[in-house]
């Protein structure tokens, strides 16, 4: 049985693999239901859903569309006055809505290479038995420390993807089960100007901070990673259409769920 938290779950865990986020927000149910979820009333609901926000805003061609559905300004706009929201909530949906009014940022000049590389790791990445982890990043002041936080999780093998929420200081990973929260600490301990801690939650349902010991862990490097992809072979673009087949085995099954969750919106929310 379907419920509002695993579904929106279940659209973050899609949402934080980058090809799955055009086909997200292009479906006609995911969007207006995640807009309509911004207005419930249980704080893990809002969370997942404004982190699932976040993760397709990273898409710059789905911030127009996101921006302009009907609905989803106000409602973030809601959601920063609204009282007895934790800060984690508050700090989100500001982030998100910042991304949404910002000016179309110009073309990247990262050469070529480099874009390729960032990208090809993200796809190949294999979401199969994938956990998240939050972090909270000592350090984590700017936009330079972000950048460098980056690229010490791009180095940790088994890390599939990340997103920032820059006000909080924290970072959700989503990583391999097999791989352990401390090689994520030594890792941005390495940066030798940041430190991580793991965030949970108590029996209590409050969020508490966790040290994580980071010295004497080896971290397995992304040695995978490419410099570049092979000029002679496939384009990027078919890479990407190739990509998805591989990263999605069961894409049939991820296809039916997506039309089962917007399903569910439907009838949910539309009466």
């Amino acid at each position: 049985m379907m419920d509002a938290l695993s579904v929106v779950s279940q659209l973050r865990d899609l949402a934080s693999e980058p090809q799955n986020r055009e086909v997200i927000v292009q479906d006609q149910g995911c969007l207006p239901g995640l807009v309509l979820f911004l207005d419930h009333r249980d704080p893990e609901v809002l969370l997942a859903t404004l982190q699932t926000l976040r993760y397709l805003a990273e898409l710059p061609p789905n911030i127009p569309t996101m921006k302009n559905e009907l609905g989803m300004m106000v409602s973030l706009e809601n959601l920063m006055a609204r009282d007895g929201l934790s800060v984690d909530i508050t700090a989100l949906a500001q982030e998100v809505y910042d991304i949404l009014c910002a000016p179309a940022k110009p073309v990247s000049h990262i050469p070529e290479r480099e874009r390729r590389k960032k990208s090809q790791f993200f796809i190949n990445s294999s979401n199969n038995k994938a956990k998240s982890v939050t972090l909270h990043i000592q350090g984590l002041d700017s936009t330079d420390q972000r950048g460098l936080c980056e690229d010490a999780l791009l180095k940790v093998k088994g890390v599939i993807s990340f997103t920032f929420q820059m006000a909080s200081k924290r970072c959700t990973v989503r990583i391999r089960s097999d791989l352990s929260t401390e090689s994520l600490a030594s890792a941005i301990a390495a940066t030798k100007v940041m430190s991580a801690q793991q965030v949970v939650k108590n029996e209590a349902g409050e969020e508490i901070f966790i040290p994580l010991n980071p010295s004497g862990v080896k971290v397995q490097q992304n040695s995978a990673l490419p410099d570049y992809l092979p000029e002679e072979e496939e384009s990027p673009e078919r890479e990407v259409d190739r990509a998805i087949s591989r990263t999605t085995a069961k894409e049939d099954s991820s296809g039916n769920w997506l039309n089962a969750a917007a399903s569910f919106l439907t009838k949910t929310f539309y009466w």
